[in-house]
Order: C-alpha cells, then sequence, then structure tokens
C-alpha cells in the first residue's frame, strides 16, 4: 500500500530548565512543501523540560495526521531522534524501561505515547541544525518560544 506523504518539523523550547515550556509543529502535505497545505500547531506547559517540550511536539505533530502515513520527521533533539536512529527505544523496552546504568528512562510516559503513534506510521527519524537557515525549522522555533506560557 502506497501510503500519502507528510513532512513534519518539531521543536521544543523552555525557560529553564525545568521551567515554563513550549513545543510547536509544522506539518506539511507532501515531500517538497512546494504548493503544499502547511498545517502550525503548538502549545506549552508551565512545569517541564526542553526535552519533554521536544518529544511533546513529536507527539502532537503525529497525533493530528489524519491516518497512516509515510513521514519524514525532522528536529533538531539528537535526545529524540537517537532514541529511534540509535535504537535506545528497543533496549529500554528490552531492559524494562531502564538505561544502561539501570536506571529509569526519564520522560518514559512521553517515550511511551511517542511510540504508539510512530507505530501507526512510516517515520524517517531526521536530525536538522538547529537554528540553521532552514525555514520550517526556524518558524518551528519561533512558534515554541513563543508558545512558552508566561510565569508569574
Amino acid at each position: 500500500m502506497d501510503l500519502p506523504e507528510v513532512t513534519i518539523y518539531t521543536d521544543g523550547a523552555c525557560s529553564g530548565n525545568p521551567g515554563p515550556g513550549g513545543w510547536a509543529a509544522v506539518i506539511i502535505d507532501g515531500r517538497n512543501g512546494s504548493g503544499a497545505e502547511v498545517v502550525e500547531i503548538w502549545g506549552g506547559e508551565e512545569h517541564t523540560t526542553n526535552q519533554r517540550m521536544e518529544l511533546r511536539a513529536a507527539i502532537e505533530a503525529l497525533r493530528a495526521l489524519p491516518g497512516p502515513r509515510r513521514v519524514r520527521l525532522y528536529s533538531d533533539s539528537a535526545y529524540l531522534v537517537n532514541a529511534f536512529r540509535q535504537s535506545w527505544i528497543s533496549r529500554w523496552q528490552v531492559n524494562g524501561w531502564r538505561t544502561a546504568a539501570n536506571k529509569p528512562v526519564e520522560n518514559q510516559d512521553l517515550w511511551r505515547d511517542l511510540l504508539a503513534l510512530a507505530s501507526r506510521h512510516e517515520v524517517e527519524w531526521l536530525k536538522v541544525k538547529g537554528h540553521g537557515d532552514n525555514i520550517y525549522n526556524a518558524r518551528c522555533d519561533k512558534l515554541a518560544r513563543q508558545a512558552i506560557p508566561f510565569s508569574g
């Protein structure tokens, strides 16, 4: 079955760690973005970390897709991309969601959600340079920063 293609850019931002944080995703119908529909989604949390916001962006982007898709997901987070590309998640599952140092995996709740959502799609996890010249990555970064809730 030939799945529809979509490109996603994600980013998370945090003001302090932990602190208020924001996440964003830019979803592009198709692979090249030329003339394609572009959807922007974002949100924030009062008390979080940058890593949680990176994961939340990917979760919400995959959750927003209407059905199975072939996804190219770009993130500037090695934390997110390497978990899939270097099979960290597979090792965590085999080890009962514990790290090589036998400590519980941080953000396990979000990793489990992300794993379930990713299994519905064919996802290619790609690392993009943060603060680079890619217009979609830059837009994501700006939206994530704007989504940080005001504190105080």
